[in-house]
């Protein structure tokens, strides 16, 4: 089975190209809305995409993640709901890395088994459960391994070299790097210590390092790359664009113009 993650990274690095990604909560503003603006980031040559799952209590995600979840869940937009939208997304896009991001209590809630065999079926490449440790993944690694998802886990300043290790047993596609403590934002804020991270987790797995959390414009972007980043992931700023075009502020092509220039921070796209 091919690995949409190897497919995109693989050429990338071969070539020396980095990789943007960019959050969009699913359902949000509306269904029909977040498919558009979906479709229209792909159109504009978005690598892959990390899609989020609404929840209740997203402890690591800043005010405007949050916003939307809340926003979310109080439209009566639900889990089920979710995969569809993934699933439109996928016939429509055949080739490209879809992660899906959530917290583990809409995990259990489903049943391990039935959440990740669901979220293959939809089109789910990957799961990245924040707040779900490494010491504690091998019931959902197992399950992803049945079902062909790929298990993402995120490293942080924090991160020990034996909680890495814990981590290389279970973890494929990409590695998230946080690129500080604390939540989700476009607060230009990072760890200092952020490069040396970067390089223990090269040197701890074969896999491909993304920054997220406050890289929400193609200098800070340029910035994670200069310290050895394979890509880089945007959230907060899209949901503030969405807010703009929800509230009549902005249109979607402001949305692909800002997808268009975190591509022309020295990201090569795929031939």
């Amino acid at each position: 089975m091919s690995n949409r993650y190897e497919d995109v990274f693989g050429p990338l690095r071969k070539n020396g190209g980095r990789a943007f990604i960019p959050y969009m909560m699913l359902g949000y503003p509306d269904r029909k809305l977040c498919l558009q603006a979906i479709q229209m980031m792909i159109d504009a040559g978005a690598h892959a995409l990390e899609l989020g799952l609404a929840f209740s209590d997203p402890l690591a995600d800043g005010p405007a993640i949050q916003a939307a979840a809340a926003a979310t869940i109080e439209s009566g937009f639900k889990t089920k709901d979710a995969l569809e939208l993934i699933a439109d997304i996928r016939n429509a896009n055949p080739s490209i890395p879809i992660t899906l991001m959530c917290y583990y209590n809409s995990v259990l809630a489903h049943g391990l088994s039935q959440f990740c065999s669901r979220a293959n079926g939809a089109g789910v490449d990957g799961l990245l459960v924040v707040d779900l440790p490494p010491q504690e993944a091998k019931p959902l690694a197992e399950q992803c391994k049945r079902s062909g998802l790929e298990q993402i886990f995120i490293i942080s300043p924090l991160t020990t070299e034996v909680r890495m290790k814990s981590i290389s047993e279970y973890a494929g596609g990409f590695l998230y790097v946080v690129s500080r403590l604390g939540i989700t934002g476009e607060e230009e804020r990072y760890d200092s210590g952020l490069a040396d991270l970067i390089s223990k987790a090269k040197q701890s797995m074969s896999l491909p390092t993304v920054v997220g959390f406050g890289v929400s414009s193609p200098e800070q972007a340029e910035r994670m790359f200069a310290i050895g980043a394979d890509g880089v992931i945007t959230g907060s700023k899209i949901i503030n664009l969405m807010n703009e075009v929800k509230n009549g502020k902005a249109t979607l092509n402001d949305l692909k113009a800002f997808v268009q220039s975190m591509l022309s921070a020295g990201l090569a796209k795929l031939v």
